[in-house]
């Protein structure tokens, strides 16, 4: 959606019908949470998915937060053992990310995860997000709503000011509760890590320091398929999978249309896809460097780079 003006409603019932059957569209609108505004789309939908990145103008894919309304709903995307369990029921909801196994079978699209075998889970407590969950019936990615390297937003003015003829539709619930994004802690083996400091505090938790990205607002490389990739390849070699984009067809195609939306939700799909054939080694066909292809080239540039 570019071109036409965002339309600001009021929390209630109307704003949240109206957010709903957009969602369940595959468009993205944002929300109030108690910690900043959110940009929610269905995480089941890649494309929906991609629609975030395309309105943030982000130039990475990493990990998105999935926001959903109770414990019972999070088991069903992850796997929470007894220290993520005991988090869960200390402080949800509330401004508390918990980073787990993915759980088989998830229903979650490889783009929200980043193509990682966790998932960052949110219940949250703010009534506009909450009510937004009951009545989509859906998951929810939602990063901040506000353009890539922005400040994140705290009211809907904030948003507007980024995104507004980007996205369909703002909920406004007044200024937000913290004023700051939820506290990331990682639950999966060993000792809890601390991926991001906010709201709340867990003592147990020990702060993480490295490069590797786990979750939202940890920079640098994250998932990179096993095998050399090359980039740019207009044909390929014969111990080559070849990932196409537009007419350069390929093994499997990011879009044989040339649509940027499809080609980033398919994205981490077909790195999964290519890394399992036969094949030892990886080609991609050029993808324009324009719009969500920004995106694209940044997270393959990355998964070809050299790795020590």
């Amino acid at each position: 959606m570019t071109g036409k003006r965002t339309e600001l409603r009021p929390f209630g019932p109307e704003a949240i019908a109206e957010a709903t059957a957009l969602i369940r569209d595959g468009l993205p609108v944002a929300v109030p949470t108690e910690t900043v505004y959110g940009l929610a789309a269905d995480a089941t939908n890649a494309e929906a998915v991609a629609r975030i990145y395309k309105a943030k103008g982000r130039p990475s894919f990493n990990p998105l937060i999935v926001h959903v309304p109770d414990l019972d709903a999070a088991r069903r995307l992850g796997r929470l053992g007894a220290a993520a369990e005991a988090l869960a029921g200390a402080y949800w909801p509330g401004p508390l990310t918990l980073v787990v196994p993915l759980a088989e079978n998830s229903p979650v699209a490889s783009l929200v995860t980043a193509g990682l075998p966790t998932i960052a889970l949110r219940v949250p407590a703010h009534p506009a997000m909450r009510a937004l969950l009951q009545a989509s019936g859906r998951p929810l990615a939602a990063p901040s709503a506000n353009a890539s390297g922005r400040i994140s937003p705290t009211r809907a003015a904030h948003v507007l000011a980024s995104l507004d003829g980007r996205i369909p539709l703002v909920i406004d619930g007044g200024a937000t509760a913290h004023g700051l994004e939820s506290t990331i802690i990682a639950a999966t083996d060993g000792p809890l890590r601390l991926l991001r400091p906010g709201p709340i505090v867990v003592p147990d938790a020990t702060a993480v320091t490295g490069n590797a990205v786990e979750a939202p607002g940890m920079l640098a490389s994250h998932y990179a398929p096993a095998k050399p990739l090359r980039l740019d390849a207009v044909s390929a070699e014969a111990d080559e999978w070849w990932i196409g984009f537009g007419a350069q067809g390929g093994d499997s195609s990011l879009s044989r249309s040339g649509d940027l939306v499809e080609a980033a939700a398919r994205l981490f799909d077909l790195l999964h896809e290519a890394d399992a054939s036969s094949r030892p080694r990886i080609a991609v066909a050029p993808v324009p460097s324009e719009g969500l292809g920004l995106a694209i080239n940044d997270r393959l540039a990355r998964a070809a780079a050299p790795r020590g």
